[in-house]
């Protein structure tokens, strides 16, 4: 699968699946289908009222996805969840595993580019968020330092052993006590790539929170979670997910690290709250919170992706990212058949969605060989006569994207690895600076990527966006 270019600003639903959907009636491909559909419906349901206190949802509950609101955005459109998600599959799927360095530059295309956001602009991004990638953009300035003449995407096509040949650099740009749920309402595409290999989901899910948030809470967050979507995936009952020994009864799967006291205070079920939001449970930005909100829908959903997710949007706050995160797991444990016909079909871009599923169903049985392939060929790179060796160096220049010892003279070459170049080209079919039709097609609504995004003052907090996310 290829995506676009950044600066070519192509919006998610014009992007070219390789094929249609497929109709498969595999179990295993219809849960991660389902997750990540999931994922993106409680985003969509809870963009317009994000940031509204839990008072004004008993009032005016949410039932539907809406449009306006908080974002002004259409019904269907989605937020920061769904992009980052989308994000790090992409970076999944073009890389053929987990690639740290590349799902920085992805996350940094979404900030600085609208790179797979449902309005072609990055919008409400998470303070935590901002500061990590800001971050890693001086970081970035360490590279071109090293890598004299470098042009700004040649830095962005740097692999991940280029910059790790770079004394002092570090993609990782999470610190302690960053404990916003972030990481956890983008998580879904890393347990869905690597569900075949428990141990390595799990400890990429780990990886791919500290890139951003640092804290131990927000690290263990990811790895539970990660291993209850994976249980979902191989077939596990509600039952043995919700069990309050599931992390001692996985307990391989996490290898010799423990989890934090309050994550696993979570998994021993703190969540087993009859009355929710009267009994402390809260869908605010602090992701053990988060957590323990996601779960207790699931676990009070009634066997029905329906009530759970509005049960998790109707808490109020972070609305949009405690039903993201309720959706990942809910979505895979009923599959994509489990969620409304009717909000799965209104959800912007949702052709692309599955199609992402589909690839890191498809790609993630391929990974593995992929990189035992990919080691075998360096250690016989290393052991040929060296003129060998400037040929096969060539030859990975014009497939990979690395470049000769003289940048200036070099053409800038678009990667595999980044997931464009020559063959992605065709499937562009239009810039997003033009107006383009609506999410559904049956209204005469249209709307510009160029204007701007409509705030209502009255769900924010003083603050803005809350600083833990």
């Amino acid at each position: 699968m290829q995506f676009p270019h950044p600066d070519a600003r192509i919006l998610p639903h014009k992007i070219s699946c390789p094929s249609s959907p497929s109709k498969t009636t595999s179990n295993e491909l219809s849960r991660i289908v389902g997750s990540l559909v999931g994922l993106a419906v409680g985003d969509a349901l809870g963009a317009s009222v994000e940031f509204r206190p839990r008072q004004y949802l008993v009032d005016h509950p949410t039932q539907d996805m809406q449009s306006g609101g908080t974002w002004g955005l259409q019904a269907g459109q989605w937020t920061d969840d769904t992009s980052m998600a989308l994000c790090l599959a992409s970076s999944l799927i073009i890389c053929h595993g987990f690639n740290s360095y590349d799902q920085m530059v992805r996350y940094k295309w979404w900030y600085k580019k609208g790179f797979l956001s449902s309005t072609g602009e990055c919008f409400d991004i998470g303070n935590t968020t901002r500061t990590s990638l800001d971050e890693f953009c001086r970081r970035q300035n360490m590279l071109k330092h090293h890598f004299q003449g470098f042009t700004d995407e040649q830095i962005d096509n740097l692999s991940l052993e280029q910059v790790r040949s770079v004394p002092g650099f570090d993609e990782y740009c999470g610190v302690s006590q960053q404990v916003g749920n972030g990481p956890l309402m983008r998580l879904a595409p890393v347990p869905l790539f690597y569900f075949r290999q428990p141990q390595d989901a799990v400890k990429y899910a780990g990886d791919s929170a500290r890139l951003t948030h640092g804290d131990i809470r927000a690290i263990d967050a990811c790895r539970y979670y990660a291993a209850l979507i994976v249980a979902t995936i191989h077939g596990e009952s509600k039952e043995q997910l919700l069990h309050e020994r599931f992390y001692e009864n996985h307990r391989g799967w996490f290898e010799s690290v423990e989890l934090h006291p309050e994550v696993l205070g979570v998994a021993r079920g703190s969540y087993r709250k009859r009355s929710g939001y009267e009994e402390g449970i809260r869908g605010i930005s602090y992701i053990v919170n988060t957590l323990e909100a996601a779960l207790w829908a699931f676990w009070s959903d009634e066997n029905c992706f329906e009530k759970g997710v509005l049960k998790a949007v109707n808490l109020g706050d972070d609305t949009d990212t405690t039903a993201a995160v309720y959706g990942q797991l809910a979505g895979a444990f009923y599959t994509v058949a489990g969620i409304p016909e009717e909000w799965a079909s209104k959800l912007y871009a949702n052709t692309l969605i599955i199609c992402v599923a589909e690839s890191l169903y498809a790609d993630g049985s391929q990974s593995r060989n992929d990189m035992v392939k990919q080691q075998q060929q360096q250690k016989q790179t290393m052991m040929q006569p060296q003129n060998q060796i400037t040929t096969q160096k060539t030859q990975f220049n014009q497939s990979h994207g690395s470049f000769a010892t003289n940048p200036q003279t070099s053409p800038v070459v678009k990667m595999d690895r980044i997931g464009y170049g020559p063959q992605a080209a065709r499937t562009q079919v239009q810039p997003q600076s033009q107006t383009h039709s609506a999410v559904n097609s049956d209204t005469d609504n249209t709307y510009n990527r160029k204007q701007k995004i409509k705030v209502d003052p009255s769900t924010l907090p003083p603050a803005g966006r809350p600083s833990g996310q």
